[in-house]
């Protein structure tokens, strides 16, 4: 399979190890963590040495981990950590050792606060590094409906047909409720989890309804919260957060969902071909999660930063990014001529926007009015920070 170098993410990786040493590198399974991994260990000047916990031999490699590891030096890439959690408190001790000679990445495919273990014992210790799925800085703009239509895992974007496309997602799908979510000690049973994961395809984009989806299920509010966390927690799903303050109208205090790569959320909906996408009924939906996505990473934003706004009057912002006393505003719209709605002038006037971009798949920008213009999605390609 052909190696996208994805220089960003390497760079990033490079740059978290100059204050902390450990590095996690965490995202959904098959998303490239270990390429990234053994790209930095090619570059490492000095010895690497690294550990699948997939692997018997390497797992028992690692029955005694104090032996195994405190004499290593170098550069060590621990993969599938969760699978070892005890791990944590060990390379604590290893990264205060007086003039540590030792860097470790540590691999793994939920997010620290489930790996809460690790998120303790390494506090100041560790950095985190999200990797998602490949974007357009990664693939190149020419590329760009292709990265629509198949998603960012690797093996999916670079697959020789459609066909073959759809089905690795197929089976990422199966394998991940099957044996990935087990494996994290989750006890959810996986025909729910795929009902509610389409069920969650099919409100992609929408406002998250507990109540609503309580009922489908037969179960409580809290029950299809915690439904909602897990997928958030393995990188499927993104929960983008509302923004709401003091302006005199009613907002909406709901968080927004969506499926995390566009190739998953389109064979969860049943779309195998560009055909079948131009002609779906979420295709609009689908394009703006898409478009959000490579915004949001080419800003370099944190998800903390990150939030929609909408009003029960119907006004409504798709994307604001708050960060360096700035308020930024994004509209997704999958039209050849976006224009300027009352909407947009709402939320200019009561967000206090510093700037609005109304991002779309055409090729030219200009301007909508003062502080407001159309962008072209391919704009939004390499990352500004």
């Amino acid at each position: 399979m052909v190696f996208l170098l994805r220089s960003t993410d390497l760079a990033r990786v490079t740059s978290l190890f100059r204050t902390h040493p450990v590095v996690g590198i965490v995202g959904p399974r098959q998303v490239g963590k270990t390429t990234l991994a053994r790209a930095m260990m090619e570059r490492f000047r000095g010895q690497t040495q690294r550990f699948d916990l997939e692997d018997p031999s390497d797992e028992a490699r690692l029955a005694d981990p104090k032996l195994a590891l405190g004499g290593l030096r170098g550069l060590v890439v621990i993969d599938e950590v969760q699978r070892k959690p005890e791990l944590f408190p060990l390379l604590r001790t290893l990264a205060d050792r007086e003039r540590p000679k030792t860097k470790f990445i540590v691999l793994g495919s939920a997010t620290p606060a489930l790996l809460k273990q690790g998120s303790e014992s390494l506090a100041g210790r560790i950095a985190y590094h999200e990797l998602s799925g490949l974007s357009l800085t990664d693939v190149g703009v020419r590329e760009l409906h292709k990265l629509w239509r198949r998603g960012g895992f690797p093996r999916a974007f670079l697959a020789r047909s459609e066909a073959d496309s759809v089905s690795w997602r197929q089976g990422f799908v199966r394998t991940f409720l099957e044996r990935d979510i087990p494996e994290l000690g989750i006890s959810i049973a996986s025909t729910t989890l795929r009902r509610f994961w389409t069920m969650l395809a099919n409100y992609h984009g929408q406002i998250w309804n507990a109540s609503e989806f309580g009922r489908a299920f037969g179960v409580s509010d809290v029950t299809v919260r915690r439904y909602l966390d897990t997928l958030a927690a393995t990188f499927v799903v993104r929960v983008l957060q509302p923004w709401h303050e003091n302006i005199g109208k009613r907002q909406v205090k709901a968080p927004k969902v969506f499926i995390s790569d566009s190739g998953i959320l389109h064979v969860l909906l049943g779309i195998e071909t560009a055909h079948g996408l131009d002609g779906h009924v979420k295709v609009g939906a689908s394009w703006e999660g898409f478009a959000m996505d490579a915004v949001i990473r080419h800003l370099g934003a944190r998800q903390e930063q990150c939030f929609f706004w909408a009003t029960h009057a119907g006004a409504e912002l798709d994307l604001l990014v708050v960060r360096d006393g700035q308020r930024l505003g994004f509209e997704f719209k999958r039209s050849s001529a976006p224009r300027l709605t009352p909407s947009m002038r709402s939320a200019m006037s009561d967000l206090r926007l510093t700037r609005l971009d109304v991002v779309y798949p055409g090729t030219e920008t200009f301007p909508l009015a003062e502080h407001v213009r159309a962008v072209p999605l391919q704009a939004f390609v390499g990352k500004r920070g």
